[in-house]
């Protein structure tokens, strides 16, 4: 009996790559994380290294660059980078991912203030530093680190132990979209005032605050129309196309429409070559001529399953922070992609916003691998870390 079960139990501890009695920190880890969210995340991270070598040849040609696989191989690294940064940082425990947080912000802050003096301008916007030959967009890592510390004000807040955490969390919300308007980067400013309204509302403000804070930012936004040129042309090039270049769009939308069901085939895009930006903020167009509809459709569901599952755990956290925090992280996710879907099909007015994981970038892949990196090591489970319909026991188990 005994010789009869020891083939069947060593076959059950080869079954995985960390048995459960594994104690070290990568054991501990693959244990506790959402191994389906990050079966996701490495499903889109690879769909963007793939568009990235069906986009780079066209993309090198219209920028004449030497090598056509430049901006390929650079994503690949960049893809390297985004794993490297996301398995790390989702392993930090909570009090890690603040402190790491805190020290990102005031970083990202800092070379935000120097922006206008030592920026790269392009498109009318000064929003990168250039060294060495890449290019750093800070904002793009201040906004996960402002959304975890906007989460750690308001629970504080809520303790009543004599700390102004909503004042707090008001301030650094306003030196962000001050720092950013400057730039100016409007997508970036709806994006985190987006992020900060659903965390306010999730730390149980009054919903009429809410809304006052939504009246106030919707004012705020109608007022850059009139204020800044690049958005009052966009938005008239979006209202009246007739009247105005549409090309980029247009481009995208004979591209997606050449796809049709499954697409030209894997390189054998048309349409990308006469699509401006269309490894980075129109990559999504370039999948849609060369994989079709479907295609199209699945990359959609894949960030659908990353948003709602995540905001589905994060729910049933039972820690106000970590249930805040997660969550604005995962709106943060969710709204990007959808702004940058809702362009490329021409819902809403052309936005300089990459699509996550999946556009051309470093700061792009590289803030994203840290966003959801934080998100899953909050959503991690601990003794404790759920409430009991989730269940207290499968938490423990993994402890």
């Amino acid at each position: 009996m005994t010789s009869a079960t020891q083939p069947g139990s060593h076959h059950t501890s080869q079954a995985h790559a960390f048995p459960r009695s594994d104690r070290s920190p990568i054991g501990v880890w693959w244990w506790t994380v959402d191994r389906w969210m990050l079966g996701v995340i490495a499903v889109l991270i690879a769909i963007g290294v793939t568009l990235a070598f069906a986009a780079s040849p066209a993309a090198a040609a219209r920028m004449n660059v030497g090598d056509p696989f430049h901006f390929a191989v650079r994503q690949c690294v960049f893809a390297a980078g985004a794993v490297a940064i996301l398995i790390s940082v989702s392993m930090l425990e909570v009090q890690g991912v603040r402190r790491a947080a805190f020290f990102i912000w005031l970083a990202a802050i800092a070379v935000m203030i120097a922006l206008p003096f030592l920026g790269h301008n392009a498109k009318g916007a000064t929003r990168w530093l250039e060294f060495g030959g890449f290019s750093l967009q800070p904002s793009e890592f201040m906004k996960p680190a402002l959304v975890i510390l906007v989460a750690w004000m308001f629970a504080e807040g809520q303790k009543g132990a004599g700390v102004p955490g909503v004042s707090i969390a008001f301030g650094l919300y306003a030196v962000s979209v001050a720092l950013l308007l400057i730039q100016p980067d409007v997508g970036q400013t709806v994006l985190i005032t987006v992020a900060f309204g659903a965390a306010f509302w999730m730390a149980g403000v009054p919903l009429s605050w809410v809304m006052l804070l939504g009246g106030v930012a919707i004012a705020g936004l109608s007022s850059t129309y009139f204020l800044l040129p690049h958005v009052h042309a966009r938005v008239e090039k979006f209202i009246s196309p007739d009247s105005s270049d549409t090309h980029q769009v247009d481009a995208a939308a004979m591209a997606q429409a050449a796809g049709r069901l499954f697409g030209r085939g894997p390189g054998e895009g048309i349409m990308k070559r006469h699509v401006p930006d269309l490894h980075t903020d129109f990559i999504y167009s370039v999948g849609a001529e060369e994989f079709g509809l479907v295609f199209s459709l699945v990359l959609i569901a894949l960030f659908a399953f990353v948003v709602v599952r995540g905001l589905y755990r994060a729910m049933k956290l039972s820690d106000p922070f970590e249930q805040v925090a997660a969550a604005g992280l995962f709106v943060l996710v969710g709204q990007q992609a959808f702004i940058n879907i809702a362009v490329n099909l021409n819902m809403i007015p052309t936005k300089g916003m990459t699509l996550p994981f999946i556009s051309y970038g470093g700061s792009s892949m590289l803030a994203m691998g840290l966003t959801l990196g934080m998100a899953l090591a909050l959503t991690r489970r601990r003794p404790g870390a759920y409430t009991p319909s989730e269940g207290l026991a499968k938490a423990g188990a993994f402890a």
